[in-house]
Order: C-alpha cells, then sequence, then structure tokens
C-alpha cells in the first residue's frame, strides 16, 4: 500500500531500468516507490544481455554487487569488450578495445537476461511490485493533487511522479505521445540460449564472446553464466516490402531452427557446427522510434527511462547499460531536490526542477546513439538489398575494420553527465532571474 504522506513515485515497468530506480530509492525516509508490471510474474522476456563499463559501474553504485558476480556475468578472458571474425575464414578480424582504464569487475559482462534481472529483483521489497498492471492511462486529481493511474484491470494507483520504464512499445510514451510509436527496421534476431553442453563438444570453439560478420548479416557467440550458451543469428529485410519476412512477427516469438541453419550453410565449417548444435531459437523483430522532443511530459510530474525513453532498437549491444544509467540518473535528481534529510516533500516546481535535470543528464547522450544507430539502421537496409556479390572480400574486411567504435557508448559517464546537468540548470535559473529583473 502506497504512504501518501511521503513523495509517492510510480514506476511503471519492473524491467532493468525500473527496478534499478526503485533500487536507487528505497531508502529514502521521505519515499514510497511503487512498481507496477503488467506480466503475471517477475519473468524477463529476451535472451542475452550485455552490459560495458558504464553499466557495471551503475550496478555496483546501486549496491548490486551480486550482478557482478563471475557466475552470471561472463566477461572475455583478453578483456577485449567484442572480437570480430570472418564468416569464411574465422579468422580475427579486429577487435574493440576500452577506451579508459578498467577494472576486472567493470569488463563489458554477458548475462542471461532473467540472471541479471533476478539479481535486481533481489534488492527490491517483493511487496512493492504489483503484477498484472497493464497501464492504461492517467489523470490528475486536482483535489488531491496527485496523478491517478488506471490499470487494464480497473484499478487505480496515485502518483506524485511518474516513471515510465515499459519498455520500447511503451504505453505510457505513447499515451503522451501519440505520434512515438515504433516501427520495424526490417531486421529480426534470431535469438538461442541454452546449455554450453550442446557445443562444448565442437573443436576449436571460441571460448569469448565473438561476432562473425558475413556479407549479408552476423552471428554472434558467447558463454554466460551458469554453463548457458548464447547463439545470435539475423536476417536484415527492407521494411517496406508489403511481403518481407517477419514482417508481422512477435517479439519472443517461436522461431525455426532449419531456417536458422539455412541461413548460414554457406559459412564455415565452425560456424555451421554451432549453428546446426543450437536445440531451438526465438524470433525478436527489431523496432525503433524518433527521438522525442521531451522526456518531461505530464505537465512535469511523468518521465521515461530504459527503452521507453529512448526506443533506439539496437544500440551496440548497449541497451541494458543506458537503462541502468538512466536509473542511476533518475534517482540522483530525485535526490538532489529531495535529500535524505529534508524536512517536506518538494513542490511542484522542484519535481519539475528534478525532470528536467534528469532529462539534460541523459538526453543529449541517448539522442546522439538514436541518431546512430538510425543512420546504421539505414545502411544496413541499402546494403542488403542490394546483391550479395557487389561487395568483395577486401570490401568487407575494411567495413569490418572500420565499424563505429562503441566506446564512446559503453564507458559514458553519467556522473559527470548529471554534474554538468545540475551546472546547467543552476546557470539557467541564475539567467531567468537576472531577465526577471529587467
Amino acid at each position: 500500500m502506497a504512504d501518501e504522506s511521503k513523495l509517492q513515485i510510480a514506476i511503471v515497468g519492473a524491467g532493468i531500468a525500473g527496478l534499478g530506480a526503485a533500487i536507487g530509492l528505497k531508502h529514502h525516509p521521505a519515499i514510497d516507490v511503487q512498481v507496477y508490471e503488467k506480466a503475471t510474474e517477475l519473468r524477463e522476456i529476451g535472451a542475452s544481455i550485455a552490459l560495458g563499463p558504464n553499466g557495471m559501474r551503475t550496478l555496483e553504485r546501486l549496491g548490486v554487487d551480486n550482478a557482478l558476480d563471475d557466475e552470471i556475468a561472463f566477461r572475455n578472458k583478453s578483456k577485449y569488450p567484442m572480437i570480430y571474425r570472418h564468416w569464411k575464414t574465422n579468422e580475427i578480424i579486429s577487435t574493440d578495445s576500452h577506451a579508459g582504464e578498467v577494472e576486472y569487475r567493470h569488463l563489458t559482462a554477458r548475462f542471461y537476461r532473467a540472471h541479471l534481472q533476478e539479481a535486481l529483483a533481489k534488492h527490491v521489497d517483493p511487496s512493492r511490485i504489483h503484477f498484472s498492471k497493464a497501464f492504461e492511462s492517467v489523470t490528475f486529481d486536482r483535489t488531491i493533487r496527485k496523478l491517478v493511474i488506471t490499470f487494464a484491470d480497473g484499478t487505480t494507483a496515485t502518483a506524485d511522479i511518474i516513471l515510465g520504464a515499459d519498455g520500447i512499445h511503451s504505453p505510457v510514451r505513447t499515451f503522451f505521445v501519440p505520434t512515438s510509436s515504433t516501427a520495424w527496421t526490417g531486421w529480426v534476431a534470431f535469438r538461442s540460449v541454452f546449455l554450453y553442453s550442446h557445443v562444448a563438444h565442437i573443436k576449436d570453439l571460441p571460448d569469448e564472446a565473438n561476432h562473425f560478420w558475413g556479407p549479408d548479416r552476423t552471428l554472434f557467440i558467447s558463454k554466460l553464466g551458469r554453463d548457458l550458451f548464447t547463439v545470435v543469428g539475423s536476417y536484415q529485410a527492407d521494411p517496406d516490402a508489403p511481403d518481407a519476412p517477419y514482417k508481422d512477427s512477435t517479439w519472443n516469438s517461436d522461431g525455426d531452427v532449419d531456417t536458422l541453419r539455412d541461413f548460414y550453410k554457406d559459412w564455415s565449417p565452425l560456424v555451421r557446427q554451432i549453428v546446426d548444435a543450437v536445440p531451438s531459437t526465438r524470433i525478436y523483430p527489431n523496432a525503433a522510434a524518433h527521438p522525442l522532443e521531451t522526456w518531461v511530459l505530464g505537465s512535469g510530474k511523468v518521465t521515461l527511462a530504459g527503452d521507453a525513453a529512448h526506443a533506439h532498437g539496437g544500440a551496440f549491444a548497449a541497451g541494458g547499460s543506458l537503462a541502468l544509467d538512466d536509473a542511476w540518473a533518475f534517482v540522483s535528481s530525485i535526490l538532489y531536490v529531495l535529500p535524505e534529510n529534508a524536512t517536506r516533500k518538494p513542490n511542484d516546481a522542484e519535481i519539475l526542477k528534478a525532470l528536467r535535470i534528469y532529462e539534460k543528464t541523459r538526453k543529449p547522450h541517448t539522442d546522439r546513439v538514436m541518431s546512430v544507430v538510425h543512420q546504421n539502421n539505414k545502411n544496413k537496409v541499402a546494403r542488403y538489398s542490394q546483391a550479395r556479390e557487389l561487395e568483395t572480400d577486401e570490401q568487407l574486411r575494411t567495413r569490418i575494420k572500420n565499424r563505429v567504435d562503441p566506446s564512446w557508448i559503453h564507458e559514458h559517464d553519467v556522473q559527470a553527465a548529471f554534474a554538468q546537468a545540475v551546472a546547467d540548470e543552476t546557470t539557467d535559473q541564475v539567467s531567468a532571474g537576472e531577465q526577471a529583473r529587467l
């Protein structure tokens, strides 16, 4: 039950961003956090997920040390975030490198999504997570001066602030910005997670996370925690073609392993052995939306986090880290206007200030991420719509070597961005005060 004597914060969505924000605020004596999740139980939908150094550092700041444990977090022993191989020869063409000094526990890691969500959930009081609560609408009740959330089951909840962390197709986002719905990019991932024993017999199987690149598709493989292994294949189509395969496919739907094997039938014997060992696969159509004009919604009482805030549709496997940094920045912005020693709840102007600081901390960075991702999506559609033979082997190798360096995403300093946002907000207030006196 929500405590109306405290600042009520309703988090819609119990994914990485939502749980991260709930963890960051749970010890504040004057804040009541409630999480509303549409699923019937806490069950992550997805396969593998990567966290870069920024995401790993944020987990540590939030006190989720159990998620950094080698039991569930797989790190490359070479310390390379990613290794890129040739589709026919298996040779290593290039590697990603960390731009700065990175401690072992903060190295890029791969997780089974359910393991990461489980690690986060251990830090949230189960009584604060309410299931079967699909967001439907929100109104502002002027009598009680509260936001009133209505769920699909007919129940309601009140809040002073709403954080929409309800995924890429976010009902919270589209409720406030109807034009922000997502569109299919034409790319489909075939994701599989299974016991490592299925591939243990394969000679020369890479024991690190590797990305094989071919002329018209890629294949990602990696160990995961608890003796799991992941294989991620891909298919690219023209999203505007009326007969495009998978145009009407749904997230986390059943896939066909024979189709997956057919995609890679001309690849190296090693790749074929790996794909042939995949026992089952699931389909994940990629979607994206354009950046929002603002994250401050609902008359300054509503904001967004994670894929709900930046529906980028695949950002260099950075979605998890972006979500965690969103959570930390949201928490820090709230604590800026409501420190733990505060003697009163923040007023509307202070809440607005917090959400503005949060937006200034995160939106410039995620807008840049989305810009790069959208351009990459356009390039993929243009390239894959042409015949494979148009790209020579030399051109492929050059494309691998000249790919975008993702270190600016994976090693983004959210703490520095927050400090700058606070400074900018202070400067803006001073400037506004000076203008008012003129």
